[in-house]
């Protein structure tokens, strides 16, 4: 119908509506793709995005704050009424962690949403886009199948064939901008559908870091409440057992001591690195280093906790439940808990990692594990949570560092332990490296 119309038009003004025509087919299907029906979702959703962003500001002060008084009571001195204190701290500091994640959730959530109702409106743009641009084209091209001297004749005088080339060049140059346009929204859609695969892999592990905390909420309520019962809540009980635990400890050192003595083991020096301080990452998103390498005071002051009188690693201040990243790529060797079979006597729950540079790195006194022997780890992948497990002072990290060519996990009897035996890394005293000579400077 409309082309009948176009056919009864004075050659003269055929031109000037085809303009028009291509313009308006341009003008709808391109400057107005998408983005009306939705736009009151996508303003909703925004808003809701950034008022959880808020919750969470005030979560996570909350959570500085719980760390804050942890830490304090963390240097007084031993008493029942502290631990009990310290564990009930936690305990709140654990489940604001919880109500951060599920807000994190929640917010996740918001966000995927969010970016599905751009990329469907992306993806209907680019449709509508496309088939405009293919008409016009079309309509161009048939257009240009004109000789000069054909679209010469068609025209009464010489300035109105002007004016058509000119209008005709006029829509081919909106044709550019808008393919230019086009190919935007396309560059667009892909980053939107990256953010989307981001944002719920964030979600997936979200899930399952609240699944984590919860666990540990449990265990520390055990801890305490383990700890009321053996205690009787009395003071002098409380004393007594951390007298009785020390004693143990003094006694699988010194063990300990002997076997590794017993190791004849030789350490290659040209196996591992040269010190640099670029080849391992933190551990841990906050750094608070408690206890270095080495002789240090608290090791050559307390022989009764290190057997050798030197700390084997450095230790990271961190309350219980802190996330756990390894220092480098490599393959989980074990993980293991001295806890199952001699509680409160070594490591707790540890995980050894080998990495291909010839260096392996433990993580001790962990609240909960999460990878497995022989499962490959990425440089910053979460490993566990933080902890007191084992024979520890105060929630912590214990970070060491071995030569791979002189650690070795075996199963060994302690006679401290009830003659019980229980499974553990152990090294020469030469396969001990300080973390510091490959952590970043500190």
């Amino acid at each position: 119908m409309l082309l009948k119309k176009f056919k009864n038009l004075k050659k003269t003004t055929f031109w000037k509506y085809y303009v028009q025509m291509v313009c308006v087919i341009l003008f709808v299907g391109l400057i107005f793709p998408y983005g009306f029906s939705n736009a009151a979702d996508i303003e909703e959703l925004k808003s809701k995005i950034t008022e959880k962003s808020n919750e969470m500001q005030k979560l996570e002060q909350e959570i500085q704050k719980w760390e804050g008084e942890l830490e304090v009571v963390g240097k007084e001195k031993k008493s029942l009424n502290n631990e009990i204190y310290y564990l009930d701290t936690t305990e709140k500091k654990l489940k604001t962690n919880i109500n951060l994640t599920n807000n994190q959730i929640y917010s996740t959530s918001l966000k995927i949403e969010k970016l599905g109702i751009e990329i469907d409106e992306k993806e209907d743009g680019i449709e509508k886009n496309s088939k405009a641009l293919a008409e016009a084209v079309r309509s161009i091209h048939e257009q240009e199948s004109y000789t000069i001297l054909e679209t010469v004749l068609k025209n009464k005088t010489m300035s109105d064939f002007w004016n058509d080339l000119e209008g005709l060049q006029k829509v081919q140059s909106e044709i550019q901008i808008k393919t230019n346009e086009l190919k935007k929204l396309k560059e667009g859609l892909e980053t939107d559908k990256k953010s989307s695969e981001i944002q719920k892999n964030n979600l997936s592990n979200y899930k399952v870091e609240l699944d984590d905390r919860k666990v540990i909420v449990e265990n520390t309520k055990e801890v305490k409440n383990e700890l009321l019962e053996d205690t009787k809540n009395k003071e002098s009980n409380y004393q007594k057992i951390l007298a009785e635990k020390l004693a143990l400890k003094k006694a699988f050192e010194a063990e300990l001591a002997q076997y590794e003595e017993a190791l004849r083991i030789a350490v290659d020096p040209q196996s591992i690195p040269n010190a640099n301080n670029t080849i391992l990452a933190w551990p841990l998103d906050s750094i608070r280093i408690t206890q270095y390498f080495g002789n240090t005071p608290f090791a050559t002051q307390n022989p009764q906790v290190y057997g050798s009188g030197s700390h084997n690693g450095i230790d990271f201040g961190a309350s219980t439940g802190t996330k756990l990243k390894t220092a480098l790529s490599g393959i989980v060797t074990a993980t293991g808990n001295t806890d199952a079979d001699c509680p409160g006597a070594s490591y707790g729950k540890w995980v050894l990692i080998k990495h291909n540079n010839g260096l392996s790195t433990l993580y001790a006194h962990m609240s909960l594990i999460k990878v497995s022997s022989g499962q490959t780890v990425v440089t910053g992948d979460t490993i566990g949570y933080t902890g007191n497990t084992g024979y520890s002072t105060g929630p912590h990290l214990h970070f060491t560092v071995y030569a791979t060519q002189g650690v070795r996990v075996q199963n060994y009897n302690f006679r401290s332990c009830s003659g019980k035996s229980t499974t553990m890394p152990l090294a020469p005293k030469e396969a001990y490296l300080n973390p510091l000579s490959y952590l970043p400077e500190y």
